[in-house]
């Protein structure tokens, strides 16, 4: 039987679970955290005293160890995806997260390529960017459900010749 779409596990991770669907209608496929890992909280990353700059009407100084300070942790799930060329695997939040657990997706919406499968750069590995807006540390448990991920196709407007081959891992599309 031939491939079309799945998950597989990347190389240098064992005892993982590949993603899959919580009940028969469920569109997502269920992503776990490949590892313990702790989201600090952006409380904690220099945020409060820009708003109490903001509030007390001072100059606002943002440092390159401010900036720094404050951004979303990459979570591995230690799965790999892989699909035809003409559809992507969209990564969204699950909807108990920012309610129960305060994270959030700092992308809004991962967006992963059929073409990120097996690249030379992580072998394809999906991560997730989260972002922890509650007042304390969330620990992340190796096995804990923090996205989902679904399969979609997409369309390609009239005249669109890209024909740029992928040469990196995350984020190498920009290049």
């Amino acid at each position: 039987m031939k491939k079309v779409r799945g998950f597989e596990k990347v190389s240098t991770f064992e005892n993982i679970n590949l993603p899959k669907r919580a009940t028969k209608n469920a569109a997502g496929y269920d992503f776990e955290s490949a590892v313990d890992i702790v989201i600090p909280s952006i409380w904690k990353q220099g945020i409060a005293k820009v708003l109490k700059a903001i509030l007390l009407k001072e100059d606002i100084f943002v440092d390159a160890d401010m900036q720094k300070e404050l951004k979303s942790t990459l979570v591995p799930t230690g799965v790999k995806s892989y699909m035809g060329d003409d559809e992507f695997l969209q990564i969204a939040n699950r909807s108990s997260n920012p309610l129960k657990n305060f994270l959030v997706l700092t992308n809004g919406v991962g967006v992963i390529d059929s073409d990120y499968y097996d690249n030379p750069d992580n072998e394809g590995h999906i991560m997730i960017q989260l972002l922890n807006f509650g007042l304390t540390d969330k620990q992340i448990k190796k096995g804990d459900r923090i996205a989902q991920g679904i399969f979609l196709p997409f369309l390609k407007a009239d005249n669109d010749l890209v024909q740029t081959k992928r040469t990196g891992g995350f984020g190498s599309s920009g290049k």
